[in-house]
């Protein structure tokens, strides 16, 4: 795609989006499961992967959609994947997996065993350079999706297990904190130099603080919740600092998908001071498609430019929205942030993890034309 192609693309505004994961094709879980069981090599399981994010592209292009992703179709997870591609960082199976509504996850994390840094090996990267070469001739912007900085830390800091071990490699906090925000900041240059111009930072460590039932369950008080907001902030930030002007940069807030269950409630009121006003980011990915969300009126805290995208359409369940809802709730967010500057898209992904959400494939791109086909009686 020409250059010129390119910034076209990211100054016209778009007032359609999705967040990015695609429910795995069942040829995809296969080839997974038959490398698992030593039926296949590595290699056969890229060649599978590179031909279903070849197939899926196809799709998001047919579908309309401005900016497509590789559906995450390498990762098992959306976040921890990313973790483990840093030099300092490995995969562990823990005691517990995540607890989430009606179930719990696997049991894997990421724990310290050196010092961090970026390597070029990382995995997002390589998942991105193929991405840009299957989309180099076609009008779209390939986006790269990464946990934030912050919610590395979080999961390097969880457990007593986790902590002990990363106090042997990071006596002093501040070292951690250097190390991990220089890998991120290192990983965003090397995607940049491989052509991405949009790198959306999922983060669900501020759905967490969202949720005072969660500040109970972990004993925190307000002033604990403060300082882990500060903490947050200034880990993210700290990430962002001297990027390129032309590196779009947004955030997607998450309170937790997987297998169609939600880890944490509660609206934005208690994290907007923080996250909308200070986090230096162009757009938010907001979830608002169930009353676990709280309503609009925290994104009068959103500052004047900055773009709202607006998670009305469940990724979660099979069933359709009413356009006219969705329609009239978008007219009441507007009331907090002007209508220009927001955009409607699904709440989250269809598949944060391998398992995916509980709906098919034909449900999931009827979800998708549902906000394409809204939006456009929208905006027009």
């Amino acid at each position: 795609m020409a250059e010129t192609a390119v910034a076209t693309l990211t100054k016209a505004p778009v007032h359609f989006d999705i967040v990015g994961s695609f429910l795995r094709p069942e040829r995809l879980k296969q080839a997974q499961r038959d490398l698992n069981d030593g039926k296949i090599s590595q290699a056969d399981l890229t060649k599978i992967q590179d031909e279903e994010i070849k197939d899926l592209v196809e799709k998001e292009v047919k579908a309309g959609l401005h900016y497509v992703s590789d559906g995450e179709f390498r990762r098992h997870w959306w976040h921890l994947d990313t973790f483990w591609g840093f030099e300092g960082i490995k995969k562990t199976n823990v005691d517990h997996g995540y607890l989430f509504h009606d179930v719990e996850t696997r049991a894997e994390s990421a724990q310290v065993d050196g010092k961090i840094r970026f390597t070029d090996d990382h995995p997002d990267l390589k998942a991105f350079l193929y991405l840009k070469e299957i989309t180099k001739d076609l009008d779209v912007i390939p986006r790269q999706s990464i946990p934030s900085p912050a919610q590395a830390y979080a999961e390097l800091v969880r457990g007593e297990e986790n902590i002990a071990i990363l106090k042997k490699f990071y006596p002093k906090h501040e070292d951690l904190v250097h190390d991990l925000t220089t890998a991120y900041h290192d990983l965003y240059l090397a995607l940049y130099a491989a052509g991405c111009r949009d790198i959306k930072l999922d983060d669900c460590t501020w759905g967490m603080l969202a949720d005072t039932d969660f500040w109970a369950e972990q004993n925190i008080d307000q002033k604990g919740v403060d300082e882990l907001q500060a903490e947050y902030l200034k880990i993210n930030n700290q990430s962002l600092e001297n990027l390129p002007e032309d590196l779009r940069i947004s955030t997607h807030v998450c309170r937790g998908n997987y297998a169609s269950t939600w880890a944490a409630k509660g609206g934005y009121a208690t994290v907007a001071n923080t996250l909308f006003t200070k986090e230096n980011v162009e757009s938010f990915y907001l979830e608002f498609d169930d009353d676990r969300s709280g309503d609009f009126a925290p994104l009068a805290k959103v500052p004047a430019g900055k773009q709202v995208v607006l998670g009305l359409v469940t990724s979660k369940k099979p069933e359709l929205e009413d356009p006219q809802v969705l329609i009239d709730r978008v007219r009441e967010a507007s009331q907090f942030v002007p209508l220009e500057n927001l955009a409607l898209s699904t709440q989250c992904g269809f598949a944060s993890t391998e398992e995916g959400n509980h709906l098919t494939e034909d449900e999931q791109w009827a979800k998708i034309k549902l906000v394409v086909d809204t939006a456009e009686k929208i905006w027009g």
